[in-house]
């Protein structure tokens, strides 16, 4: 005689809110049989519904998404694409926007590309082009170490900015008179703390 088929209680868990509903089912179930049984339960269509095996005895129930409308692709017109790409401001230069327009319409840059080429000031594109042309002959000189150093001592010498008037430093040593910020913890401070017993 054949064994009797049991039943095995599963829980099927739904992405997005609802409560794990547990459901049982002929051990010796087909995959797309348990699609159609989960489906019922859940008021999901068949054609709609993922089921994920998350460990021995739980299932988790994903719809899959439906693909965006073709009407809503087919009404946007190229204006609307056009307000999607990248812009250079209306205040630019006349020889910006006729590279722009070049890079754009005759070379086919992406987008990508024309943002970062147009986001770098025309200061530091002068820097990169004299540091990719002063690298090589700092290598020829065997000097590509102390132009790297040097060159990341510029990069922080020239990012550190300018104070305002009346701005005062974290650091002390930088202030006027080492005027320290109110609330800054020392030696002096702890040393004082103590000696009046407020530590």
């Amino acid at each position: 005689m054949g064994e009797e088929e049991r039943d095995v209680e599963i829980t099927v868990k739904r992405i997005g809110p609802g409560r794990p509903t547990k459901m049982h089912i002929p051990s010796a179930v087909r995959v797309l049989e348990l699609r159609r049984i989960v489906a019922a339960e859940s008021d999901i269509p068949v054609e709609e519904l993922k089921l994920i095996l998350r460990d021995g005895h739980s299932l988790i129930a994903a719809v899959i998404p439906k693909p965006p409308a073709q009407y809503m692709r087919e009404g946007l017109d190229e204006d609307d694409d056009d307000e999607l790409k990248f812009q250079i401001p209306e205040t630019t230069n006349w020889w910006k926007k006729s590279i722009f327009t070049f890079l754009q319409k005759k070379m086919k840059f992406p987008d990508f590309v024309l943002m970062a080429i147009f986001s770098i000031s025309l200061k530091a594109w002068f820097g990169i082009i004299l540091w990719f042309t002063l690298a090589p002959i700092a290598q020829r000189w065997d000097m590509g170490p102390i132009f790297i150093l040097g060159t990341g001592f510029a990069v922080i010498l020239l990012n550190l900015g300018k104070r305002q008037d009346g701005d005062v430093s974290a650091y002390s040593v930088f202030n006027e008179n080492f005027r320290e910020l109110p609330g800054t913890l020392n030696a002096d401070r702890l040393d004082r703390d103590i000696r009046t017993g407020q530590l």
